[in-house]
């Protein structure tokens, strides 16, 4: 069977070479040297010049009215821009604003926002931004060309997450009394809408205070809300502004309708829950589908002043998996990668945790068209793997699938495959522990944060299975700061991984997935992956130019990253669930396709009058 796989990319490489050299190049569409309204990543965005109003919004949505919410931990700063403290996670979204609005009913599309238009070449080598005339401050003060760049500067300085983008730009100059241009140092698709959405902020508001440094003293923004009073670490209350300068855009019409948005913070979730039956809080996002079905039956809800909504999405599903580091010897072993992903019974885990509700993520892409289809792969993925043929695993262009149980606990089949891959690994038991031709006993520890009280009940059920195979999976629950770290030291044989994707996967691939990243201490490359087939794909996803072409080479990634076995997936929710004051309406006509993700929940809500 290898064999033949081989020989399949060998043919296809040969066919990739020799039709690469007759494919027209692509050009973008004609006018794309000149002003525009939106951007998209790839083609054209969605809405027209005289759009009204996004499609996933209300734009008759009644206004006023208050809603109180809950959130996890505390805060003990209002500067989101700096690395010291913990900020409220609602003060950016809320009070500051970017030169283009993302509309979360689409891939990835921009519309201008505190821009009225951007202008970019085919090869996307530059980003030129004109602001409106009327854009504001929340004192009055215009927002200009001189902020932007002040704030692209200095939020590089003081925040790593912003320095990426920023080291990809040559230079950046004023070129008109609103108008400012970001010279990239290569082409890059994707710079000019993330640096669209980079938050701007006054210039003249941070003259004798120091970016980098906690604080509580909110930042000046443009935004919708502004802070109005702070009850530190436990509740951070927002009131709208009646001087917000964008809320006739129709980028912006239909959103933004309350009048207050009080955030309460509480250290346990089941506090937050009891907050909400309670009445103390207007909505609660249930992450337990097993509470789902039968924890809602208490009086706000029978009584009708309650509701329990629950919001589909069309977004990649988030991994939620157990990762190996391949950096360990023990997992550097394909092998013993695969005999684990046997071993785990995901359907009886699934059954006792969940009641059997709970899909399991196929792939990095599932729930999406960006997933590699079920069956052996497509004429176009080997095609694009060919040149790689002899770093990856030989059933790469095969039916890659999880392997399902019988449901049962006892997982009979699924343990005879894993013992089957582990003896072919070099793994015998002795004296009822699997021990290796050096006598190393099979042992590994599962890190775990303190509180996933679901993950860690899954990790107990599977080491159960693991035992009968002689295997020791030792479970290690640790703090906060422990976990960060031993993870930043890569200091863990196997842990927790949420990984979330778009439908517009970019630049971040590089740090989950890239080799330069696998050994960078705290790299977000969890697992070490260090492959030149990923490598590669990534970069010609980065620089594909049309839809169908960055589809086909993001299924080609997931194939890749499925067939190294980097994690155990766990499942997902396919939708959010979202218990919430009967008083309160959402735009359920016309859901986004990323459902109850950013921009969702309080940006398109309202209170009924």
């Amino acid at each position: 069977m290898a064999g033949k796989i081989r020989k399949r990319l060998a043919i296809a490489a040969f066919f990739s070479l020799f039709t690469a050299a007759y494919q027209p190049l692509f050009a973008e569409e004609s006018g794309s040297d000149g002003w525009r309204h939106g951007l998209a990543m790839h083609g054209e965005p969605a809405l027209p010049l005289n759009f009204k109003a996004l499609p996933q919004v209300n734009p008759e949505a009644p206004k006023g009215g208050t809603l109180v919410m809950g959130e996890g931990g505390g805060f003990d700063s209002l500067n989101p821009f700096s690395t010291r403290g913990r900020a409220s996670a609602w003060i950016t979204p809320l009070t500051v604003e970017t030169l283009m609005a993302r509309a979360w009913d689409e891939p990835f599309s921009v519309y201008g926002l505190l821009a009225e238009s951007v202008r970019t070449d085919a090869e996307r080598t530059y980003a030129e931004f004109t602001l409106r005339e009327n854009a504001r401050f929340a004192n009055g003060s215009p927002v200009t060309p001189e902020d932007v760049i002040w704030s692209f500067h200095a939020l590089a300085e003081a925040h790593p997450r912003y320095l990426t983008a920023h080291k990809k730009v040559a230079g950046v100059r004023i070129t008109g009394p609103r108008s400012l241009r970001f010279d990239f140092t290569a082409p890059d698709r994707e710079l000019p809408l993330i640096l669209g959405l980079r938050p701007i902020l006054s210039e003249a508001d941070w003259q004798g205070r120091d970016l980098t440094a906690s604080g509580m003293t909110a930042p000046l923004g443009s935004g919708p809300y502004r802070v109005a009073s702070v009850d530190p670490g436990r509740s951070i209350t927002f009131r709208k502004r009646a001087d917000w300068w964008a809320k006739d855009l129709p980028v912006m019409r239909g959103m933004h309708n309350l009048d207050e948005i009080r955030v309460e913070y509480f250290t346990d979730s089941s506090v937050m829950f009891e907050a909400f039956k309670a009445g103390a809080l207007d909505v609660y996002r249930e992450h337990q589908a097993a509470r789902w079905r039968s924890g809602y039956d208490f009086t706000r809800v029978t009584s009708g002043q309650v509701v329990k909504s629950e919001i589909p999405h069309q977004r990649p599903a988030m991994m939620t998996g157990l990762v190996f580091n391949t950096r360990r010897p023990l997992f550097a072993d394909v092998r013993l990668r695969q005999a684990l992903i046997e071993s785990f019974g995901f359907e009886f885990i699934n059954q006792t945790l969940n009641g059997g509700t709970e899909p399991r993520a196929g792939s990095w892409f599932y729930n999406s068209d960006l997933a590699m289809p079920p069956g052996p792969a497509s004429t176009q993925t080997e095609n694009l793997l060919a040149p790689f043929a002899k770093d990856l695993p030989a059933d790469v262009l095969g039916d890659l699938r999880l392997p399902a149980s019988d449901g049962s606990e006892a997982n009979r089949a699924g343990l005879r495959r894993a013992m089957a891959l582990l003896e072919d690994a070099g793994w015998q038991v002795q004296d009822g522990e699997l021990r290796n031709a050096d006598g190393t006993p099979f042992r590994f520890e599962i890190l775990l944060p303190m509180g996933n009280a679901e993950i860690r009940a899954a990790a107990t059920i599977w080491a159960r299975s693991l035992s009968r195979l002689g295997i020791t999976a030792q479970i290690q629950a640790v703090d906060d700061a422990q976990m960060t770290a031993r993870l930043r030291d890569f200091d863990f044989d196997m842990t927790t991984l949420l990984r979330a994707n778009s439908l517009s996967p970019g630049n971040e691939q590089v740090l989950y997935w890239g080799s330069a990243n696998a050994d960078v201490p705290g790299s977000r490359n969890v697992a070490g992956v260090k492959s030149p087939a990923v490598d590669a794909l990534i970069t010609q996803m980065l620089t594909a130019t049309t839809p169908d072409d960055f589809r086909e080479t993001v299924r080609a990634l997931d194939r890749v990253l499925m067939a190294g076995r980097y994690v155990i997936p766990l499942w997902f929710a396919d939708r959010s669930r979202l218990a919430h004051d009967s008083g309160l309406g959402y735009p359920a006509d016309h859901l986004p396709a990323y459902g109850d993700a950013a921009g969702f929940l309080p940006d398109l809500w309202w209170r009924n009058r």
